[in-house]
């Protein structure tokens, strides 16, 4: 049975090895192995019985070697070569250091953390890599007790960035067997800003979610302690708590529609669209809405120009940003869209004559629940995602959402989207 299946193993390596050529000769070392094992079993005098785990392991480390020496040979691979390349193919950074913290081997993912580092990193000390007190310590910990050490790291240079650094004892076989530490670097920047991320978002739902909530609950409580009765009043009450029922509504909408874009279940179909009509519509929603602020809608993108996108979201995205230019403008201030062609894509503009924005907002902008002014937002009804919801369904369609803004002057927000190929227009 032992034979037949090794049998197979044989097979499937050289089948393996003919599809894949750069696996050809780690399989056919591990070919030569079985073919070792099976020759011994059909040969021995013993087959049928169990073979003495004694010889069977003898056998298997002289066909080792034979055949390891023969794939260094044939292929012009040294150990040391073999070693440097697997090194160099992690992305995790592998310091390793001697008993006097002197660096005996460091692979390039390693070189790339120590950038700022002259020469090879192979001939300094370990205090002369880094002043780091939590590399150095766990270092040494790791030479003096001899135990594994975990330690987070932070290194900041031309930008923050955070390390799960793991210390282990080794003997150097290469010093006499001197004991020296291996240390293997896991770049987790990635994941603490996600984690960050996720934790603003949940802190910002809340707080969104509870400041509505509370004033619905406050007028609900006061209409029943008897205001209900109070005719002059009532209707003011319930007017607010409509307003705030709606305020939550529509947060709601918006993370749930901010949520699908994110996950990849909202698709785009892009088709031929007329601009100036979508804009036309978006001018008669908001138009009550500019007439209460004294603000005027400009469309000047000409008749019969069409663009390349998925008409209802492209509606979406101009709505917010109209809306945005309404509710940040000026009284009797104007709100101008525009439309150009540059470098291949299609340009849509969306300027105001607000305040404008100041240069340490414009890169958190498009975050979500990032404003500038928390109570002119909430006053106005914002949910603080109309502007994330416009970036992600202009990347949805290849294209892109930017800013630019001079305070005192106002701000012109832009998307860009791929122009259509030429059978489709």
């Amino acid at each position: 049975m032992l034979a037949v299946v090794l049998g197979g193993a044989i097979l499937a390596a050289l089948i393996l090895a003919a599809l894949w050529q750069p696996l050809a000769a780690v399989l056919s070392l591990c070919a030569a192995l079985a073919a070792a094992v099976l020759t011994r079993l059909l040969t021995s005098p013993e087959t049928g019985e169990a073979i003495k785990a004694s010889e069977l392991s003898a056998e298997l480390r002289t066909q080792t070697k034979l055949h390891t020496e023969t794939l260094y040979r044939t292929n012009d691979v040294s150990p040391g070569a073999l070693l440097d390349a697997t090194m160099n193919s992690m992305r995790e950074g592998v310091l390793i250091v001697d008993g006097e913290m002197g660096i005996v081997a460091a692979n390039s993912a390693a070189r790339e953390i120590f950038s700022g580092i002259e020469g090879r990193l192979e001939s300094l000390r370990l205090s002369d890599l880094t002043r780091n007190p939590s590399i150095y310590e766990a270092f040494r910990a790791a030479l003096d007790e001899g135990q594994r050490v975990e330690a987070k790291v932070e290194m900041r240079r031309a930008d923050r960035r955070a390390f799960d650094l793991r210390v282990a004892p080794l003997r150097l076989t290469l010093t006499g067997g001197a004991r020296g530490a291996i240390g293997v670097f896991f770049d987790i920047t990635q994941l603490e800003r996600l984690e960050r991320v996720r934790q603003e978002f949940l802190s910002n739902v809340s707080h969104e979610l509870r400041t509505p909530l509370t004033a619905i609950i406050a007028f609900v409580e006061t209409l029943e302690e008897g205001a209900i009765d109070d005719s002059e009043h009532n209707r003011r009450f319930l007017k607010v708590i409509r307003r705030n029922a709606e305020r939550m509504h529509n947060l709601i909408d918006d993370i749930l529609e901010l949520s699908s874009i994110e996950a990849g279940t909202v698709t785009v179909e892009p088709r031929a669209v007329h601009l100036a009509a979508v804009i036309e519509d978006i001018k008669l929603a908001l138009a009550a809405r500019a007439q209460a602020r004294k603000v005027t809608l400009h469309n000047e993108v000409s008749n019969g120009l069409m663009v390349y996108a998925d008409a209802r979201r492209l509606e979406q995205m101009l709505t917010n940003l109209i809306d945005n230019a309404i509710k940040f403008n000026r009284q009797e201030g104007r709100v101008l869209v525009r439309h150009e062609a540059r470098e291949g894509r299609d340009r849509i503009s969306v300027t105001d004559t607000g305040d404008g924005i100041s240069s340490e907002h414009i890169e958190r902008i498009f975050e979500r629940f990032y404003r500038i002014d928390r109570a002119r937002s909430r006053e106005m009804g914002g949910t603080g995602l109309g502007l994330a919801i416009v970036k992600h369904l202009a990347r949805a369609h290849g294209g892109e959402a930017t800013v630019q803004s001079t305070p005192g002057e106002g701000s012109t927000f832009t998307i860009e989207l791929p122009k259509a190929v030429a059978s489709e227009k």
